[in-house]
Parts: structure tokens; sequence; C-alpha cells
């Protein structure tokens, strides 16, 4: 475990600087300065892979200067766990997606994906914040595209309600035209046009119809069966990914609780490529 704490912290450090734009900025800067991004983001990694909470994490590094020297920091230079908190919120989107996309990228594709939607569930939240912000779902209704060879998770998307699976999954394939080669998923993303623009980017669509008319069953009957119920795959993986890193999220607002999703979909990916290079 202490040898695969390293690799990890080594993986994570690497992804988050390729995520940050730009060349990476010194570890910390006296002053005004503060602690480089991509230092915050690796914290919020190995938080994420420790699952413990701020306090405990960063309590668990003065401990362990090997691993500490990994972020470029001394143990004295640890920032404090508010600062932690409160630049994760702070970072843009973009870096917790970039840096997502860079932990599949650890993991050689196969030639199937799969997508799906499950739910996780998230702390109460005050009864005036659900009001305002319009919660009128009780868990976070989050959809993946993983790889069903390797089982990268590739895109996650989540809402605080509940739209159609085939206008979210519409969104996040074609986030990843580039990276799909055969697309499978249950009946609930059975939609023409969504087909129809797989297709047309060079994707096979293998969805199954849902079954109203004649015709339908027969578009069912066509397709592979080993490759339609390789969709279970990301099945498995929803749930490996509750048992391993908890199937609550801790964040308080949605945009929090949405980078939390992200990051357990990056940590996960970076521990799955750290435990193959290092049984």
């Amino acid at each position: 475990m202490p040898y695969q704490l390293a690799c990890f912290t080594s993986r994570c450090v690497d992804l988050s600087k390729k995520a940050v734009t730009g060349e990476p900025a010194p570890t910390v800067r006296k002053g005004d300065g503060g602690y480089a991004d991509w230092v915050i983001v690796a914290i919020h990694g190995l938080r994420e892979y420790l699952d413990q909470p701020y306090r405990r994490l960063l309590d668990i590094l003065q401990e362990v200067p090997r691993i500490t020297a990994k972020l470029g920091l001394s143990v004295d230079e640890l920032p404090d766990f508010t600062t932690v908190c409160t630049r994760k919120q702070d970072l843009e989107m973009r870096i917790w997606r970039v840096l997502l996309r860079s932990s599949a990228s650890l993991h050689d594709f196969g030639k199937v994906q799969a997508i799906d939607a499950t739910g996780f569930k998230r702390h109460d939240a005050s009864r005036h914040y659900v009001l305002r912000v319009g919660y009128n779902f009780d868990d976070i209704k989050t959809t993946a595209l993983v790889d069903c060879d390797s089982t990268a998770i590739l895109d996650v998307h989540c809402s605080m309600k509940q739209p159609h699976d085939t206008q979210v999954g519409r969104q996040v394939l074609r986030r990843n035209f580039g990276q799909l080669e055969t697309v499978t998923t249950d009946k609930s993303y059975d939609w023409d046009a969504l087909r129809q623009e797989l297709r047309d980017a060079g994707v096979r669509p293998v969805i199954k119809h849902r079954e109203f008319y004649p015709p339908d069953m027969a578009h069912n009957a066509r397709h592979d069966q080993d490759v339609y119920h390789r969709r279970s795959v990301i099945e498995a993986i929803f749930f490996a990914l509750k048992h391993r890193f908890d199937e609550t999220l801790r964040a308080r607002t949605w945009f929090g609780q949405f980078r939390e999703l992200v990051l357990k979909a990056a940590a996960r990916n970076i521990e799955q490529a750290v435990s193959v290079s290092h049984p």
C-alpha cells in the first residue's frame, strides 16, 4: 500500500500539472501568491484516494514526508485545511474535466464504450438552499461514459433535476466522439436522432428500441447481443465507484458536488492504472 500511495501521488501530481493552463506555477509563493492550483488539485486527489476528511488528510501528510515531498512541499509548508477547501471551489470546472480526461488517457481503450446513469446521495442541505436552487430529486443523477475493456471512466455529467437520458446522453457523447467506436446502452436512450448523430460521427450505436411495434422487435433482434450486454460493465463500475469512494457526496453546493463526482472518477482511473502497473 505505501508503494501504491507513492505511485498514485506521482501520477496525480503529473496529471494535476497538465490540467492547469500554461506552465505549472511554483509550488508555493510567499505573500499573495499562495499555493499553485496544481497543488490544490493533487491534494484533493489524495483526499479521495485515502477517503479522509481534510483535517485528517493533512495530519497524515505531516507524518509522511516522502509523500509530501512529491507535492513539492515540506511538512512545514502544508496548507491549512481551510485553504484546501476554499480553493477547491475557486478552481474552474474546466480544470477538473481536463484532469478526468487525462486520467482516462492512462488506459488503453477498447472498441466498445457504454453510457448509463445512476444516483449519488448527498448530505442534507438547508430548506432555504433547496428552494433557492430548485432541487426536485433526492439523489444527484449521474451519467457516466466508460470504456468496457479498460473500465476507465471517460466522462461524467450530473444534474440536480431529472433530464431525459437521451438529452444528457447526446451532450456527453458529443463531447467524446473522437474516442468512441461502438456505443452500447439500454432502451432509455432510444432516440433515432441520437443514433443518426452517432452514425454521422462514425460511431456504431448499439441501442435497443422500445418495443411499441413489430419493426422495433425486428431492429432489436438484429443487434449483436454480445456487444449489447457489455453495457453491464458500467453497472459494475458504478458499484465499485460507490463502494470504494463512498456513494454520499460531502460537498454542500451543487457545483461542489459536481467537482467531487468528477474527482472520484479521476481518482478511480488513476488508482486502476497504478494497480495494473504496480500490482
